[in-house]
């Protein structure tokens, strides 16, 4: 049924993947059992070349692109930077990206901020560093794809859909779901796609990102930092992520269900083609 949905998608979920999901002794309200599924989470070490930057807490898939993406959205990986190679130890929990370049990020380090995010997120450096004079590509967004694009990603199989307690991020080109990432943490979910992302050469200026999660100064920013120039998401807001969309160009959707939705940055944007 999912590739009827979205025959488009390049990367799916895999709610069967080994390790990813362990089973649960669990029983209902009223003392019967029930077989219950619920997510891993482990912990990922990300070292750019010899130096240690984060331990992530992570579902486990695609550490690799989760590296990638975690570093750039945090500008210690910079878009001209030659990675020369990407290490993943399973035994170890550790993935060391290399570059041809050598790294120095103490002033960063030194300036951590948690975050809002589930799993608890941590932003190094400067938040909006990188955002001052950005100015997102004017993309025109039509009311008709988001309807269909919620539609194909919630009846898409995913670890959601098998045991909850995860969230999704899509990037999204019209009402075509490409690439649907899920992580106990949604910003580990974006990072993944970010990785992806660097990896293929995919263009940002036509996407729009998806989200389950609620769309934070955080999300916002990784969304800018990525060039994607529209954010949707089912969840809500918070009052800096709408102004730093709106200073940046970037068009806001959120408490996307059903034919219902509201419009926080980029209404002008809006092509609005369908029925409410």
């Amino acid at each position: 049924m999912a590739t009827q949905l979205a025959p488009s998608l390049l990367v799916a979920p895999d709610p069967g993947a080994p390790g990813l999901t362990a089973p649960v002794e669990a029983r209902d309200e009223t003392g019967a059992p029930v077989p219950l599924r619920v997510v891993e989470e482990r912990p990922l070490t990300i070292y750019l070349n010899a130096r240690e930057i984060v331990t992530a807490m992570t579902v486990g898939d695609h550490p690799e692109w989760l590296a990638l993406g975690f570093l750039a959205n945090q500008r210690m990986l910079r878009p001209e930077d030659a990675v020369t190679g990407v290490d993943f130890d399973a035994e170890l929990g550790v993935v060391v990206v290399r570059t041809a370049r050598e790294t120095d990020h103490e002033a960063k380090l030194a300036r951590a901020t948690r975050t809002s995010g589930c799993a608890v997120g941590t932003v190094f450096g400067d938040m909006m560093e990188g955002m001052a004079g950005l100015r997102l590509p004017p993309l025109e967004v039509r009311t008709s794809d988001l309807m269909a694009l919620s539609q194909a990603i919630n009846r898409t199989p995913s670890l959601y859909l098998e045991a909850g307690a995860i969230h999704g991020t899509c990037l999204c080109r019209g009402a075509e779901p490409l690439a649907y990432f899920e992580d106990v943490g949604r910003h580990n979910a974006v990072d993944k796609l970010a990785g992806w992302m660097r990896v293929t050469g995919t263009v940002p200026d036509d996407k729009v990102m998806y989200t389950t999660g609620r769309l934070t100064s955080e999300m916002v920013i990784k969304c800018a930092a990525m060039g994607i120039p529209a954010l949707v998401s089912r969840s809500g807001f918070t009052a800096w992520g709408v102004r730093v969309a709106q200073e940046v160009g970037l068009t806001v959707i959120g408490r996307l269900k059903g034919r219902r939705f509201l419009c926080v940055a980029g209404e002008e944007r809006l092509v609005r083609d369908h029925a409410p």
